[in-house]
């Protein structure tokens, strides 16, 4: 639908000032009247860069590139690893994001495609990716129509994320059978507490069946060999589609003694429940949020969601241990990253605070959103795509917004300058951020400067990966 600007109110305006011709104490008036019926002429925010910044590309020609993911070795804080798809590559870097080598043989060799990917290390500095495999997707978007032999997995590395074990291992899979349900966007979390649980491995997904949509979760207690039978967690089920009143976006995060929290979107909530035993039991299913659709439009982008994202601050001397959820949603008209805090271990929430700092209503979008908390000093840091100094809203850069005050107010920083157009294309459906002992790192899609899509045409995409250091 296309908005039309109330044509009488410009007038108004426009004759507003004519009257003030000669008589300065109305100018001011005249401005922001103008500012009101125009936001987008309103000058561009400019943002400074974060401290540090640096900005890597990891693919060097453009391919079929998107849904990074990214993680730090708690052990060995200057080892790092990017995932992608598509299928599943990894990026290493032993030097904090410097250079960087992409080791081989991760994606698996007995299935056709290979995605969806997410990125943890466990408590011992082993490098854990896990991953969706697949032949061929069944009807569009109604993925348990139609789908064929499939499975989630994770491959590992011993060595911090150097070489990668030649076997990947099953969490759950399924042969081609008619009414199999489709395991969809899995996303990994470790326990690198101190608790009772220190190196459990944790994997929530989306089941699609031709009836519903559900979470479904995992565990693993050693260290990934071995995963348990899959146990629903979702109490509600949601729609069978991939689309708005579905069951989707699981995150998980846990706290220092070892309770594991997670989130999901379901209609118009954000779904919170916690483990206290290692992921066998969940306590009761609560909506803690409430948001505009999940899932929404983006010009120029083939498909964008604002699926929500959990992190956790373990607290330490004066600070308290506290989560965070972020999320995006177009509450405002213009869709925004939200971010509500817990410092009661999920039974009470703050109202949401709006993450990207340009001014309401100014018809930008902010999409893609990870969140991630430095454990080391509390900050929260998140990562999207930003359009406010775009009035056409079409060009992205990529904005670093950071908290040190507990999610009470956020400083956005430009973790890049020059735009980009995607064009029309597919952009996957998630950025990556991470976040130790001061430095940030966050990874994302580009689609470098070209054609825009055609149909049975991809003009590709580049991974990049962004540093900042707060030290």
């Amino acid at each position: 639908m296309f908005y039309r600007r109330d044509s009488r109110k410009a007038v108004i305006s426009r004759n507003a000032c004519a009257a003030s011709r000669g008589r300065p104490r109305f100018l001011v008036i005249c401005l922001f009247a103008t500012a009101a019926v125009f936001p987008s002429l309103l000058p561009a925010q400019t943002l400074a860069p974060p401290p540090g910044v640096k900005v890597v590309q990891l693919t060097p020609q453009p391919g079929y590139f998107t849904e990074p993911s990214i993680a730090i070795n708690p052990r060995t804080p200057a080892e790092i690893v990017a995932a992608y798809q598509d299928n599943a590559h990894v990026a290493f870097s032993a030097d904090g994001g410097t250079n960087w080598m992409t080791p081989s043989g991760i994606a698996p060799a007995n299935y056709r495609v290979s995605g969806d990917v997410s990125i943890a290390y466990d408590h011992r500095g082993h490098a854990i990716l896990c991953y969706m495999a697949f032949d061929k997707l069944g009807t569009f978007n109604y993925w348990a129509h139609g789908a064929t032999r499939s499975g989630l997995f994770v491959r590992r590395s011993l060595d911090g994320g150097r070489t990668w074990e030649a076997d990947h291992i099953p969490v759950i899979q399924h042969a081609t059978e008619p009414g199999i349900p489709f395991e969809d966007k899995p996303y990994i979390a470790a326990d690198n507490s101190a608790g009772p649980y220190a190196g459990n491995l944790y994997v929530g997904w989306t089941r699609w069946t031709l009836a519903d949509s559900q979470i479904l979760f995992s565990r693993s207690t050693d260290g990934g060999a071995t995963w348990s039978a899959p146990l629903e967690i979702s109490a509600h089920r949601g729609l069978p589609r991939d689309d708005n009143g579905a069951a989707e976006g699981f995150s998980g995060a846990v706290g220092p003694h070892g309770t594991l929290y997670v989130v999901w979107a379901l209609r118009d909530h954000i779904v919170f429940r916690t483990s206290s035993d290692g992921g066998q039991t969940f306590s009761a299913e609560r909506n803690i949020l409430e948001t505009a659709p999940i899932m929404f439009q983006v010009q120029n982008v083939a498909r964008a969601n604002g699926f929500p994202v959990i992190a956790l601050d373990p607290g330490g001397g004066t600070r308290p241990e506290r989560l965070y959820v972020a999320w995006s949603d177009y509450r405002h008209g213009g869709v925004d990253v939200f971010c509500s805090t817990s410092v009661d271990r999920g039974r009470t929430w703050s109202e949401p605070v709006r993450v990207n700092s340009d001014p309401i209503h100014n018809g930008a979008d902010h999409f893609f959103h990870w969140l991630a908390v430095d454990p080391s000093d509390g900050s929260a840091n998140a990562i999207f795509y930003d359009r406010r100094d775009d009035p056409s809203n079409r060009d992205s850069t990529v904005v670093l917004a950071r908290s040190t005050d507990g999610g009470k107010s956020f400083i956005n920083y430009a973790w890049t300058t020059k735009a980009f157009n995607p064009g029309g294309i597919f952009m996957g459906d998630y950025t990556g951020i991470a976040a130790l002992g001061g430095k940030v790192y966050g990874v994302w899609t580009e689609k470098p400067p070209g054609p825009a899509a055609s149909p049975g045409r991809h003009p590709g995409t580049v991974i990049k990966v962004g540093v900042a250091d707060f030290r």
